[in-house]
């Protein structure tokens, strides 16, 4: 959604003397030009006794004094607003920013110049020239803003100078109201794969559990607008003094966590073609796939950081729309960075409860240590998904080490499907291969689990 600013007036800072002082410190080549020759006239015409030349020095020096007078005390007569549209794009897409600039003085203004601060990564900061907003008025202008590099930045304060008919005084006011722009990492449309090895009822998420065994079992809810009639409970409605009504079904949200590894020592390179970049963006699609899909989704990093983090398990489950748990768990990946943690212990740690469901994984590189934790991983979901990087491949662009290809045996054995990722290659393609893999080859480990997930 389009995130609008306040109006905002100018900054009131200046007033007093460090007013006039700023004020008269607006003048510009031509003012003082006309400043000088008129104290320069006034003093010749003191000295030679010309009372003419005397009267025209002094409208040569009361012009630009007066120009000033008149911009100082007419400064706080201007409203600006901003809206983003939309204030949360992918990298290299582009956002528009919408100025509007409110003369709520009852004196037409002259000529007014707006820039807006923008960071350099999103391209030239914007300057505006209006040429005469009436008393009253409103003026809209509008710029684009684009960036390959995902994150949060703020767009403002803006700036406004006014200046004077004559071109004699120019002055800058700031205004307070400034907005952000969130640059979420790019995303790819995943195909709808069938992957054996997951249990039962993963994918659609539609597995329902009766709530009730009996009569005597019954939990029942307040009556909602809407609710069937036929389910009213009389029982617990004359128990309770207003309608009850049975909790027959409940949808069973399948689960899936994501994790993502943000090892400093994991990866090699920087910029939007790193390898780095690539998991994070993988990230990002596999959460919008399967959140499309009717899990309950979260993720999870090397460091134990689980998003969205809400109730006892941490997934994103009936109490927090799909929607909004979408744009937490991006807002978090637009400006996710390297850890400092050398390991993937923590997260680990927070995966010993059990229960998680479908695990897909972004790996960089891995030694022993890492490759043992990652496998032990396996066993604490129904099924579980590796995207393996080799980051010196991406910085070189030569073929995948051996290393990598022990890693990948490491997790298959302990029940991974476990892909290397060649530098450049698209997820989508992966996702189809590891569909494939599932399909042909089970993995090893996955006690009896049986079914899908799209």
């Amino acid at each position: 959604m389009p995130a609008e600013g306040p109006a905002a007036s100018d900054d009131p800072e200046g007033k007093g003397k460090g007013g006039v002082r700023a004020a008269l410190g607006g003048l510009t080549t031509r003012g003082r030009s006309f400043l000088a020759a008129g104290v320069a006239a006034a003093a010749c015409a003191y000295l030679l006794g010309q009372s003419d030349l005397l009267r025209v020095g002094l409208l040569l020096a009361a012009l630009p004094l007066l120009c000033v007078l008149v911009l100082y005390r007419t400064r706080y007569q201007v409203a600006a607003s901003r809206r983003l549209s939309p204030a949360r794009v992918p990298a290299a897409a582009e956002a528009r920013v919408h100025l509007r600039m409110d003369n709520i003085s009852r004196m037409p203004t002259g000529l007014l110049m707006l820039q807006d601060h923008v960071p350099y990564v999103l391209g030239p900061r914007p300057r505006f020239v209006l040429d005469r907003v009436e008393a009253g008025g409103r003026r809209e202008v509008s710029y684009r803003v684009r960036s390959d590099l995902r994150g949060r930045y703020p767009l403002g304060p803006l700036q406004l100078r006014l200046s004077d008919p004559f071109g004699m005084c120019e002055l800058t006011r700031s205004f307070s109201a400034y907005d952000t722009l969130t640059v979420i990492p790019r995303t790819e449309d995943l195909p709808a794969v069938s992957l054996s090895g997951e249990a039962s009822g993963y994918g659609d998420g539609r597995q329902r559990s009766l709530a009730l065994a009996g009569d005597d079992d019954i939990i029942p809810r307040a009556y909602r607008h809407g609710d069937d009639l036929r389910r009213v409970h009389w029982r617990s409605t004359a128990r309770y003094g207003e309608l009850m009504v049975r909790r027959e079904e409940q949808p069973q949200r399948a689960r899936c966590t994501v994790l993502l590894d943000t090892r400093g020592t994991a990866y090699q390179g920087a910029g939007p073609d790193s390898a780095f970049e690539w998991a994070v963006s993988g990230a990002a699609s596999a959460l919008i796939h399967l959140l499309e899909r009717g899990f309950a989704v979260r993720l999870l990093t090397d460091t134990g950081t689980s998003v969205p983090g809400e109730g006892s398990d941490g997934f994103a489950g009936s109490t927090q729309e799909s929607a909004d748990s979408a744009g937490l768990m991006m807002d978090t990946l637009a400006v996710v960075d390297h850890s400092d943690g050398g390991g993937l212990s923590r997260a680990y740690d927070v995966m010993r409860g059990g229960n998680e469901g479908l695990l897909i994984a972004f790996f960089g590189d891995l030694d022993d240590e890492q490759g043992a934790i990652a496998a032990r991983m396996r066993q604490r979901s129904g099924g579980a998904v590796a995207f393996v990087l080799d980051s010196g491949t991406w910085v070189t662009g030569g073929a995948v080490a051996g290393q990598v290809d022990e890693r990948l045996r490491q997790l298959r054995e302990a029940g991974w499907t476990a892909l290397a990722v060649p530098p450049g290659t698209p997820l989508a393609d992966l996702w189809r291969q590891a569909g494939r893999q599932h399909t042909d080859a089970p993995a090893a480990g996955t006690n009896g689990f049986s079914g899908g997930w799209s």
